[in-house]
Parts: structure tokens; C-alpha cells; sequence
């Protein structure tokens, strides 16, 4: 057991953060060349977070390792790790979070004060990110888009905080839990190095904030869910120009 453990953790490290980047890079140079080039990013994305998750589901069949070690149980609050307050705070935090994607959720299909304030938010956001190129366009990159969302967020939520939490918390016991969250909230930052310095630390401050929440409810389920609606979201807010532009192609 300990040796596929070590495996998968080695793998953690070294497949998103470095060849995750380099792969990037390629996808940039590509996607101004190749049509299909988002779409086959894409699968590649899938294809990277499924396989370190099924194993991850190998060792829970062929070890003593539970579904609830990994998190995938009902949630409940837990107050004896964090203390109540900060729980309670954490909690709180999660609560307004998806309470607001479900506001732009909404707001934007029905509201056009609501539709244009997004939209114009997320343009000045992405005119400062390095990354706006991942994002889909047409019709059919937003579609798979949908199902990246959804594998982001089931797999990530297993690998960087159910798994990666229990693992540590167990080959290491002397770590406090907040070195455990630190540690595991670090790599899921760092497999985001493809958004540079500012988005690794954005994400292993998210990670952090996760991983908390996690420890407060015992479960990765409500992670799940806010994690694929953060993704989801941002497919959000065409601009005049990607619809003019698909327009265009539909009429080939």
C-alpha cells in the first residue's frame, strides 16, 4: 500500500505542476493554429485528472483505505479539529460563495443588468490573465467544457483534499493539521502553474479555504459542487466578437 501511495504522490507533484505547464505552452502555440486544439486540451485535461483518481479508487478496493478517509461521505459539521468559530466562520464563508455563483447563475440568463455587469467583469479579468485561451468559444468547446467542469471538480476535490489530506495526515502523524493543509493546498496550487505565480497562489489560497471547509464537514461532496459551478461559471459572458466569430463558422 505504501508504495502506491508514494507513486500517486510523486505523480501529483511532478504531472501537473511541470508537465501540466508544458503542456500548456503547446496548447497556446496550437490553439492559434488548429481549430480543434481547445477540444483536444480538453480530453487531454480529463484524461490527466481521471487516471490519478481511478487509482486512487484502485487502492481504496485493494487496502484498508475507505470511501470516507477520502471524503465521500454525507456531511455533517465537525468542530474539534478547527474549533467552533473558525468552523462556524469557514462554513459561513462556503455558504455566501455558492450562494453568489447561484446569484450569477441565475442572474444571467435573466437579467440583463445582471448579464452585463458579469460580462464586463470577466473582460477586464481576463484581459489581465495570462490564460483567457483555455476558455471555450463555440458552441461544442462549451459543451465539453461542461464535463471539464464536472471532472475538475470530482477529481480534484478526491485528489487535494480527500486523498491528499488523509495521506499525509497518516504517513506523517507528527504534521499539525494546519502543516497538512498547507502541504496538500501548495500542490493543488502549484498544479496550476500554467496561470503563473499569482494564479498558484490564488489557488493554494482556495485550496486552503477548501481544505478547511472539508475538515469542517467531513466531506468532499458540497466541494464538489462549488468547485464545478466556479469552473462552470467561467464559460459565462460571450463577448460580441466570439459570437460574430461563430456565427461565422456555423455559415461554413
Amino acid at each position: 500500500m505504501l508504495f502506491g501511495l508514494w507513486l500517486l504522490i510523486v505523480f501529483i507533484v511532478i504531472y501537473e505542476p511541470i508537465i501540466g505547464y508544458f503542456g500548456y505552452q503547446r496548447f497556446k502555440l496550437a490553439v492559434q493554429e488548429k481549430a480543434d486544439a481547445r477540444i483536444k486540451y480538453y480530453l487531454n485535461i480529463m484524461i490527466g485528472l481521471w487516471l490519478p483518481t481511478l487509482f486512487i479508487f484502485l487502492l481504496v478496493f485493494l487496502t484498508r483505505i475507505d470511501l470516507e478517509d477520502i471524503g465521500i461521505a454525507l456531511p455533517s459539521i465537525h468542530t474539534d479539529t478547527l474549533g467552533t468559530v473558525l468552523t462556524y466562520s469557514i462554513l459561513l464563508i462556503g455558504l455566501l460563495y455558492i450562494s453568489l455563483m447561484a446569484y450569477y447563475l441565475v442572474g444571467y440568463h435573466v437579467s440583463d443588468k445582471v448579464r452585463t455587469k458579469f460580462i464586463e467583469a470577466k473582460e477586464k479579468e481576463l484581459n489581465a490573465a495570462s490564460y483567457s485561451d483555455i476558455l471555450p468559444v463555440t458552441n461544442k468547446e462549451k459543451r465539453l467544457w461542461n464535463y471539464v467542469s464536472l471532472t475538475a471538480g470530482i477529481t480534484e476535490e478526491i485528489i487535494y483534499r480527500g486523498f491528499l489530506i488523509f495521506v499525509f495526515s497518516n504517513l506523517f502523524p507528527e504534521l499539525s493539521i494546519w502543516a497538512v493543509i498547507i502541504l496538500s493546498s501548495l500542490l493543488f496550487g502549484l498544479a496550476h502553474t500554467y496561470q503563473g505565480i499569482t494564479g498558484v497562489i490564488r489557488t493554494t489560497i482556495v485550496g486552503i479555504i477548501f481544505s478547511c471547509l472539508y475538515i469542517g464537514m467531513g466531506s468532499i461532496i458540497p466541494l464538489i459542487i462549488i468547485h464545478f459551478l466556479i469552473d462552470y461559471v467561467s464559460k459565462l459572458g460571450d463577448s460580441t466578437k466570439d459570437i460574430r466569430e461563430e456565427d461565422m463558422t456555423n455559415k461554413k
